[in-house]
């Protein structure tokens, strides 16, 4: 069809579709879904081949959070049963890591709740970083810590992490309604901290919050105008003891519909299947990795993910291959502008809008809980198998378990 050529041409040249494109591709129809994963498969393979890249999550602190995101688990006055616990040492979050990289995971993405860390909190994270990249050679080290006073992502940069997670989940004219502790431009500002201290910038989105196709298109836009390397797609699950435990309104082909627009609005970034993969994709994982080049391997935060050895069989079963710790994820102009940011500029990647003063717009909701006020890395995405669907308006009672495992319990997490 002609819109999925004229969006192929564009993301092969990285120009930005008109809204009214983005919006097309989240209301095509079934019969079309195959054509519309076939079209972002070509812009995908454009610019990572048939390559995968895997990232591991290590929740270094879990629960207790004071900010309200209705979304997490983690959440103030959350009844969902969670394990609690502070601070992992540096040694024990080390060891945990190894796990991931053992896996093939290139990416190590730390995560914190709370609303943001003090500054002795980055200090701890710093000796955790070096911690991790003394054991694991040329492992990359993203943190995700909740919004970033001045001068921490500098600090951050310092330790040797390589990026910073800060998702900003929804639209901008949404967000006040998902959360009211703290605000989307608080996110934004993180986001542009980070990237101008020469940090890659992740930040991505929560689908499934009841949200409009144009709640959908907005945020995804406002994540190309910040110039995000990395943008995490989560798909919630709504978790039973927080507010929206009764929202149940993705299907696998909504899923990939709202993968392929994200690939075409940001043809050359990494678009990563986070929270939510295993239960809302089910069957059409694989299908997925036509689309999007970068997954979690293993667990969430605070639930299961797909066993680790099925995530590799997956990807090889589906004729990809998982990134090794050699080849550079992103294409040469975005990396070769990421290498100068972090010797000293700033400066955008060359495809999206102004990097250090885009005042952008509107974080992750099935990755949503990553801790770190709530915009965190992957989401509580639960992981057992999915149950039979609801009818449209009825309440869901089966929600899946979360998982009780990690510090505190003599099962190690994401074991």
């Amino acid at each position: 069809m002609d819109l999925l050529n004229n969006l192929v041409d564009k993301g092969l040249r990285r120009e930005l579709p008109t809204r009214e494109e983005a919006l097309a591709v989240l209301a095509t129809s079934d019969d079309e879904l195959l054509d519309v994963v076939a079209a972002a498969g070509k812009v995908r393979r454009q610019w990572f081949g048939r390559r995968v890249k895997l990232n591991y999550l290590v929740n270094l602190k879990s629960g207790l959070c004071p900010e309200d995101c209705s979304y997490c688990s983690q959440r103030l006055g959350s009844k969902a049963e969670i394990l609690k616990y502070t601070w992992l040492k540096p040694e024990e979050a080390s060891e945990a890591a190894a796990a991931g990289v053992a896996g093939g995971a290139k990416r190590v993405c730390l995560v914190a709740s709370g609303r943001g860390p003090t500054d002795r909190d980055v200090d701890r994270v710093g000796k955790t970083i070096a911690a991790i990249k003394e054991q694991n050679e040329g492992v990359e080290v993203c943190a995700c810590l909740g919004l970033l006073s001045d001068g921490q992502a500098e600090k951050l940069r310092d330790a040797g992490a390589d990026a910073y997670n800060h998702n900003l989940n929804t639209s901008e004219a949404t967000y006040g309604a998902i959360t009211k502790t703290h605000t989307y431009a608080d996110r934004v500002d993180t986001v542009q901290k980070a990237h101008a201290a020469g940090l890659s910038a992740c930040s991505g989105l929560i689908a499934g919050m009841g949200e409009s196709d144009e709640d959908l298109v907005d945020v995804v836009y406002s994540l190309r105008e910040l110039d995000s390397d990395s943008v995490p797609v989560n798909f919630l699950i709504p978790f039973e003891g927080t507010p929206l435990a009764k929202e149940w309104n993705l299907t696998p082909q909504r899923c990939l519909r709202i993968l392929a627009m994200v690939r075409f609005v940001c043809p050359d970034v990494e678009v990563r299947i986070a929270g939510g993969r295993e239960v809302h994709l089910r069957s059409m994982q694989p299908l997925a990795l036509n689309i999007a080049n970068s997954i979690f391997l293993g667990d969430y935060l605070t639930s299961e993910g797909q066993a680790g050895q099925a995530d590799l069989d997956m990807i090889a079963d589906a004729g990809f291959e998982v990134e090794g710790a050699g080849t550079t994820t992103l294409p040469a102009h975005r990396a070769d502008v990421a290498a100068a940011a972090t010797a000293g500029g700033c400066g955008s990647h060359g495809g999206g809008a102004s990097v250090c003063g885009s005042a952008g717009s509107a974080d992750s909701a099935a990755e949503a809980g990553c801790g770190s006020a709530c915009g965190g890395c992957s989401g509580h995405a639960e992981a057992a198998p999915a149950p039979a669907r609801a009818e449209a308006g009825e309440v869901r009672s089966d929600l899946v378990a979360v998982r009780r495992r990690g510090a505190g319990t003599d099962i190690a997490p994401n074991a």
